[in-house]
């Protein structure tokens, strides 16, 4: 179960150069912008990934503002999965019974790469299937699938937020329904 003060969003190089190629972007775009908002507003960790930023370009707006307004810099990395590297490490041992939420692209590539290894490190991790994509939608699918058979749960960004809230008398209800209208 999604909790506040044990979940972390983990975004997956949503950057300049692979954005436009993905299937349905306008629509993940969106979906990521409303899922970082309503982090921030339920006051969740993001763990911000980027892969090989100098080909593939910085993560896109509004999400790069969103995310430096709020002092964060990204996980620049050349592996897949962004578990092995140093600065993931290090929130793993901060946050060491954490349920992790994960979103970004490829879905099939680096976004099940990531959940494959936090799954090996026995962590629960949902995937925020509305806010994940590859270039071709059969690639979306089969990363999606072949994660369900690892052990990974999917949600979706409504979903998941309104888990997070748990009731309309959390303070920041008004503010995730507005996020999701």
């Amino acid at each position: 179960m999604l909790r506040p003060d044990h979940t972390v969003l983990v975004l997956v190089d949503v950057q300049e150069r692979l954005l436009p190629v993905m299937d349905k972007n306008e629509a993940l775009l969106k979906n990521l912008e409303v899922l970082v908002k309503g982090a921030l507003a339920l006051g969740l960790p993001i763990v911000w990934l980027e892969q090989y930023p100098k080909g593939l370009g910085k993560t896109v707006e509004p999400l790069k503002s969103l995310l430096e307004a709020q002092g964060l810099a990204p996980i620049e990395k050349m592996t897949f999965s962004g578990v092995p590297h140093p600065e993931f490490q290090k929130v793993l041992e901060k946050y060491d019974h954490a349920h992790f939420l994960v979103a970004g692209i490829e879905t099939h590539v680096c976004v099940y790469q990531t959940v494959r290894d936090l799954l090996d490190e026995d962590y629960d991790v949902e995937v925020v299937s509305d806010a994940v994509s590859s270039r071709v939608e059969a690639n979306t699918e089969l990363g999606l699938n072949k994660m369900i058979q690892l052990g990974a749960t999917l949600t979706s960004t409504e979903m998941c937020l309104f888990e997070l809230l748990e009731s309309a008398e959390n303070p920041q209800f008004k503010t995730i329904s507005k996020l999701i209208k």
